[in-house]
């Protein structure tokens, strides 16, 4: 005669009671879906350089673009990037049109709740830049009553609006500087590594960097939850290509220095 044991039993009434499948197979992670795929899907703006946008010919390249095809390529998969604008990005996380967002994006503790991130593979510092013959804003707190140029759902953003300033939303870094030079907004807070970018390209353009943040802000690789396989996968990913000299090689391409502390 066979007996359960008192551990199984309990084990076995709890899982009923909780209405948990006593013989309920483990989460399928996002790995082996993006393996059997072949695939990796990423989801990118495409309009915000030098992290992704597209040159003369249309081609979609940039700092970005060039390590999502590098994570891709040491995941032992295929890139495939699907552009959307930047305040529906993260949603298409959800949505699951993509496996991942590769776009700047800052880790903060809001997003951290509801996705995880890579390690952080990029630092940049947030700049308060305005037309250059403007005198009366000097530092962030200037801000105060001024119309800030920016696209609603960045970290920028919400630094502009806790400095006071009304907010004028954009499709990205080139709209928000546009506005700026035309008069229709009189800052936008932005990425220190898209201004200097831009002003490499436009070297004569009436724009400043009026302000500087202090401290640098870390963007990750960001993916749904509860996906610890791809997670690790993505994170091994990113140390390769540093130790490879891949990831210095791009950081130098677009912007002439080490860009990851």
């Amino acid at each position: 005669m066979q007996f359960f044991s008192v551990s199984r039993v309990a084990a076995f009434v709890i899982a009923t009671l909780l209405g948990v499948p006593v013989n309920a197979p483990a989460q399928a992670d996002d790995l082996d879906a993006i393996r059997a795929a072949r695939t990796l899907r990423i989801g990118t703006e495409g309009t915000y350089a030098p992290f992704t946008f597209h040159d003369a010919s249309g081609a979609l390249v940039g700092f970005d673009v060039e390590i999502g095809r590098k994570v891709a390529e040491q995941l032992g998969v295929g890139p495939q990037f699907l552009e959307g604008k930047w305040d529906g990005l993260i949603a298409g996380l959800d949505g699951k049109r993509y496996d991942v967002v590769i776009n700047q994006v800052g880790i903060t503790k809001e997003r951290q709740a509801k996705f995880d991130f890579s390690e952080p593979y990029i630092r940049a510092r947030a700049v308060l830049i305005t037309r250059a013959d403007r005198s009366d804003i000097k530092a962030f707190a200037d801000l105060k009553g001024k119309k800030a140029a920016q696209s609603l759902s960045s970290n920028f953003a919400r630094l502009a609006e806790q400095s006071g300033a009304e907010l004028v939303g954009t499709d990205g870094f080139d709209q928000s500087v546009q506005l700026v030079l035309t008069g229709r907004a009189d800052a936008t807070v932005n990425d220190s590594l898209s201004f200097l970018d831009f002003h490499k390209q436009k070297p004569n353009a009436p724009v400043k960097i009026a302000a500087e943040q202090a401290d640098a802000d870390a963007s990750g690789i960001i993916m749904r939850k509860n996906n610890p396989a791809l997670k690790a996968a993505i994170d091994r990913a990113l140390e390769a290509i540093k130790a490879d000299g891949s990831y210095a090689a791009i950081a130098q391409k677009y912007f002439g220095a080490d860009v990851s502390k």
